[in-house]
């Protein structure tokens, strides 16, 4: 298992936000190569993160050009900035002695196409229950074809695609960074478990912004754990929770699930009911 190492700083700055894409690399070159890597990755990823801009999808506009006339509430609401975090909040760390948060969160009632449990009511809770089901059911696929199946059922148009889609591009470095093929691996086992979560916001009864702390648990050679974060708009259409027409929200911190850390940054425990 991972530990957290000693926070360091390169060239006096501090680290940024990392995507989930590099911490799942940082993950599996761990699985693969040990723990002696950890501190070596850390460190050459770190001096890029200040500078380091996610790309947009092909087609999708330069929010930095958009008119503030323009931006609509759903809008304003998935920009807004989230806490940050150092990158190594993102391992494995003290259990806190503070009691956190609760989320009562809904199980699922049935299962939904792309073999994703679904059945959620359209409340806050629900959305983000559907997208911890989006989450867990993608990535543990361990495969580019699974997470393309999941977000081209799972998706409102204008919404993330099977190529822009942050969760293909979280699977695509983990597998590069594990020396795998888009298939996958029998080798290869990812168990990906849902364990905090916040409701960023609403904008009536059909549109939420919602954030889950997923543990990842990913095994090669050797195992590895990380906490990666996840935030998506989410929109009522017809029966179900999809994710939203749009940019996919600012990223939320992704911190280890149950520390002084995690609670201070304001994710709460799931409890399903």
């Amino acid at each position: 298992m991972m530990r957290r190492r000693q926070k360091e700083r390169v060239g006096g700055a501090a680290p940024g936000v990392w995507s989930p894409a590099k911490l799942l690399a940082v993950l599996a070159a761990c699985a693969v190569a040990g723990l002696a890597m950890l501190a070596g990755l850390v460190l050459t990823v770190v001096a890029d993160l200040t500078d380091d801009q996610p790309a947009r999808p092909q087609g999708q506009p330069d929010s930095t050009r958009t008119s503030s006339a323009a931006v609509t509430r759903q809008d304003a609401l998935a920009a807004a900035p989230m806490p940050t975090a150092d990158p190594d909040d993102a391992l494995p760390g003290p259990v806190s002695n503070q009691a956190a948060g609760v989320l009562e969160v809904p199980r699922a009632m049935s299962v939904g196409r792309a073999d994703v449990p679904t059945g959620f009511p359209q409340t806050p809770e629900g959305a983000l229950a559907q997208l911890a089901a989006l989450d867990v059911t993608a990535m543990q696929t361990g495969s580019m074809d699974g997470v393309r199946r999941v977000i081209a059922e799972w998706a409102a148009p204008g919404g993330p695609n099977p190529e822009s889609w942050s969760g293909v591009d979280g699977m695509a470095s983990l597998l590069s960074a594990a020396g795998l093929s888009g298939a996958g691996s029998p080798q290869l086992a990812i168990a990906v478990r849902p364990v905090m979560g916040l409701i960023k916001g609403t904008v009536g009864a059909e549109f939420a912004v919602v954030c889950v702390n997923l543990e990842f648990t990913v095994t090669v050679e050797q195992t590895s754990r990380i906490a990666i974060a996840d935030c998506q708009r989410m929109a009522w259409v017809g029966d179900r929770w999809v994710i939203g027409a749009g940019p996919e929200p600012a990223p939320a911190p992704s911190i280890w699930p149950g520390t002084d850390a995690a609670i201070g940054a304001g994710w709460r425990e799931l409890r399903h009911v």
